[in-house]
């Protein structure tokens, strides 16, 4: 469930939620998959073991290991989570991939889905797509989403305290007091990218985002809260908004594989404009940068990386709805700020960055490990200023080779924050 359990502030129950997982990349124009051409040379699949074969050795023991280009397309995989919010959750989650056309250059195509429910009513669905055509002329991404959620809030900015009036201290909640929002969500968006140049895509397209029926269930006193001090401010209704917009990016990538990158880089950079034609509450302009850096540190064993990634989202003029703002775990696929529950830290302008080493640890690759660090800020409106306060976080983890013919890895990550900040996270490919 993106919105409500990429990660938990708790100081004793761990946190299992395999849906933050989102093994679909971004558009990758030339670069040759290293999957397609020559997994023996290039990505040692071969020699490399992973859940299938496990399985194999354990119910089939005289079956000679699957060669990774005849592996299965699809994987389907149980989904179990727990937190105080959101209960015991249970559902199923389905990803498929299949490369399109004779092309050595096309990328592989990837969907998921999901279906999940949870103890305290919540019903979360998705349907997700990142599809090349051959030779990668064109790439189409796009994700549906229909939910009950269970959204997080711990107010403002990035935990300093503003100085004014009584409301402003309660927005920018320095404490992080947690509250709980209960809403519908509704998400369709599209884009389209046409390449125009090796490695360079150039795209367009639409984003629908309703949230109807929001609530603090808690608040029975009509108390002032982060989210509705900040909604009266802006003009927002309390009950329900749509910030609907307009996409328009520019992506140059040399990554050699989309879920788990050996060497390249990775650039988007992208500028929203929500409309209020298309049914947006307000007007907004947002633009936003991804920027991605991969350094192999072996030729003989290119599992050995430094990985570096930037996020950042920058409102310019306008204003959007408080939930929608940037912020902890709002990149595209929820993964940023381990450490901290999702919209932990947020605010109009957002800059995040995070370092992480990925090592293999058995000869056979099944396991593997890494260890990570990453900071944030954001401003409030309210006198802090982006760059002006940062904070931190961290932690370490193992990965186990999912399958081997996509470079699939189940993630499983401890990290921790400030305030007390910390939790178990489950999920299957890399965080970035």
């Amino acid at each position: 469930m993106p919105d409500s359990n990429i990660s938990f502030k708790n100081k004793w129950i761990p946190i299992l939620a395999l849906l933050v997982g989102m093994p679909w990349g971004y558009a990758q124009a030339q670069t040759t998959d290293s999957l397609r051409t020559d997994p023996i040379k290039r990505d040692s699949s071969y020699t490399q073991y992973d859940i299938g074969d496990l399985f194999n050795s354990i119910f089939h023991p005289k079956r000679k290991s699957t060669n990774p280009a005849k592996k299965s397309a699809v994987t389907i995989i149980p989904n179990f989570a727990y937190n105080p919010s959101i209960g015991a959750q249970i559902g199923i989650k389905a990803v498929a991939g299949k490369i399109l056309g004779k092309d050595p250059h096309t990328l592989m195509s990837i969907a998921a889905t999901s279906a999940s429910i949870t103890t305290k009513g919540i019903i979360y669905f998705y349907l997700n797509h990142n599809v090349y055509t051959p030779g990668n002329k064109w790439n189409l991404q796009g994700s549906l989403v229909a939910a009950k959620t269970v959204l997080p809030d711990f107010g403002l900015g990035i935990g300093k305290a503003a100085t004014g009036s009584e409301a402003d201290m309660i927005l920018s909640n320095p404490g992080r007091k947690p509250y709980v929002l209960h809403a519908e969500y509704y998400n369709f968006r599209e884009k389209i990218y046409k390449q125009v140049q090796p490695n360079l895509f150039l795209g367009a397209g639409v984003s629908f985002e309703i949230r109807r029926k929001i609530e603090d269930r808690a608040n029975t006193s009509n108390a002032l809260t982060p989210y509705n001090i900040y909604s009266d401010k802006y003009g927002f209704n309390r009950d329900h908004y749509q910030s609907n917009g307009l996409l328009f990016n520019l992506q140059y990538t040399t990554r050699d594989n989309q879920n788990r990158a050996y060497k390249g880089i990775y650039v988007d950079a992208g500028i929203r404009l929500n409309q209020t034609w298309m049914g947006s509450s307000k007007s907004a302009m947002q633009i936003t940068t991804d920027f991605r850096k991969y350094w192999s540190l072996s030729s003989s064993n290119p599992e050995h990386v430094i990985a570096f990634w930037n996020w950042g989202s920058y409102l310019i003029n306008g204003a959007l709805p408080y939930l929608e703002l940037p912020g902890t775990g709002r990149d595209t696929y929820f993964r940023s700020g381990r450490g901290y529950t999702v919209t932990y830290f947020k605010g109009p302008q957002y800059f995040y960055s995070e370092l992480e080493y990925r090592f293999p640890i058995t000869r056979n690759k099944f396991i593997s490990g890494v260890a990570f660090g990453n900071i944030q800020t954001a401003n409030d409106d309210l006198g802090t200023a982006l760059f002006q306060e940062w904070q931190p976080g961290g932690g370490a983890g193992l990965r186990v080779l999912f399958n081997k013919a996509t470079r699939t890895n189940l993630c499983l990550d401890y990290a921790f924050g400030k305030y007390g900040s910390k939790g178990f996270f489950l999920g299957l490919t890399e965080a970035f």
